[in-house]
């Protein structure tokens, strides 16, 4: 087997935390057996290039300067969380021009905001979100699993912990905040339309990242050698491979038929969010699917399972937290459990085994039955959208109507904050 050596073509220095276990050193491991079994079955590389592979690596220390600079002249700053939320939010809303008092460093991310790069396809996108809206509440479901599955690893883990996002009693709520976002950037035409809600929020969750990291950085359990830069753009990365490589393959196995083009779509579409995020990977961005599933098994092979108590935490705490609260009766109660149910049977579908093995989580198996039953009707849908495409508008819409209305529900008219300045845990 090829054990990959990095050795970058760039003359800059390039890193590796030393928690990324990377490259595989030991050819008997599962990888090393899988990489070679398939090279050999079929001549499919299943690892990334040496060079992407320490480009992915480095980016593991890479954040977003123009949102840092902003967020620590204004939010860490003299101008304070309260005025610099303002700011920000009438900039969004209104334009730059709005606020003739706005410090150098909102105008460069406002510019750099709403700068098109040059490999857009604004077509491309629009057939992305398309397939966000077919996929609706399953989107979540799949996304989430294969996040908790991540959580074995502390460089992933340890952020989400100190910000309590997806910890404790806050999961359920950055989940529906987190919701809330999928479905406004995946309304028609919402990513183009400066003043739509879908770029207005996706503004806040950038600088909320930003914000996250610089604390979450200069924190005493963060070990900068061990585990890169919080919230780093490889990071990054892998969220929107969750988004667009990994539920397209996943979604098969519940009916969905999602077409090439669907694929090369969505992934367009999710590289397009990346960058209003802040995201700037453009040296070692997938450029096919099986890039993209390239670099997931990299980082599958260069797993650390060094989380311990945090990851613990925030996987135990998602699926429970969909449980009937005390104040639901009849209908609301029995709608509760339903959807409990289905996310224990996403995560008892999603998770890998020996991932989940780590840790006590509800039963999947009545979840796991009721996605079972629901696969052939989608199956049916999906078959019936391929051949007759006029019926594919209607079903995009109903999907995310049932989406939102389920979002809503289980909200309960709270309202979603994206707040930047909150205070770590501990």
């Amino acid at each position: 087997m090829r054990v990959p050596q990095v050795q970058p073509q760039s003359t800059r220095a390039l890193r590796r935390p030393t928690a990324f276990n990377y490259p595989i050193t030991d050819p008997r491991s599962i990888h090393a057996r899988i990489h070679a079994a398939v090279k050999r079955m079929t001549g499919v590389d299943l690892l990334p290039s040496d060079e992407v592979a320490a480009r992915f690596m480095d980016g593991l220390y890479d954040g977003d300067p123009i949102a840092e600079r902003f967020v620590q002249e204004t939010f860490h700053g003299e101008l304070g969380p309260k005025r610099s939320r303002e700011m920000l939010e009438k900039a969004a809303r209104e334009g730059i021009e709005s606020v003739p008092d706005a410090p150098e460093s909102l105008r460069a991310l406002i510019e750099d905001f709403e700068r098109e790069p040059e490999w857009l396809d604004r077509d491309l996108v629009e057939e992305g979100a398309a397939v966000w809206r077919r996929w609706g509440y399953a989107l979540g479901g799949v996304g989430n699993a294969g996040t908790m599955d991540t959580y074995t690893e502390r460089w992933l883990a340890l952020p989400l912990s100190l910000s309590g996002g997806y910890a404790g009693d806050r999961a359920l709520h950055r989940y529906l905040e987190t919701s809330r976002w999928w479905i406004e950037v995946s309304r028609p035409g919402a990513l183009f339309d400066r003043r739509s809600m879908a770029r207005f929020i996706t503004l806040h969750v950038r600088v909320m990242h930003v914000s996250v990291r610089e604390r979450v950085k200069n924190h005493p359990e963060w070990d900068a050698d061990r585990l890169g830069l919080p919230i780093s753009q490889s990071a990054m990365l892998l969220t929107l491979l969750g988004g667009s490589v990994a539920p397209a393959v996943g979604l098969y196995a519940l009916g969905y038929l999602t077409s090439p083009r669907e694929i090369e779509a969505v992934s367009h579409f999710n590289r397009y969010l990346g960058y209003l995020l802040g995201v700037r990977a453009d040296d070692y961005y997938p450029a096919t699917f099986l890039d993209g599933w390239r670099i997931l098994f990299m980082c599958d092979a260069a797993r650390a399972y060094d989380s311990g108590a945090l990851g613990e935490e925030l996987v135990e705490s998602f699926v429970p937290s969909f449980q009937p609260r005390p104040s639901q009766r009849g209908l609301e109660r029995l709608r509760a459990l339903y959807h409990y149910q289905l996310q224990a049977g996403y995560s008892g579908l999603f998770i890998l085994p020996w991932n989940r093995r780590r840790y006590q989580m509800p039963s999947p198996f009545l979840g796991i039955a009721l996605l079972a039953v629901q696969a052939p009707l989608t199956f049916g849908r999906e078959l019936a959208r391929h051949l007759a495409p006029c019926l594919d508008g209607v079903f995009q819409k109903r999907s995310h109507a049932r989406w939102e209305r389920w979002q809503r529900w289980q909200a309960e008219g709270k309202e979603e904050r994206f707040e930047a300045a909150t205070a770590l845990r501990r």
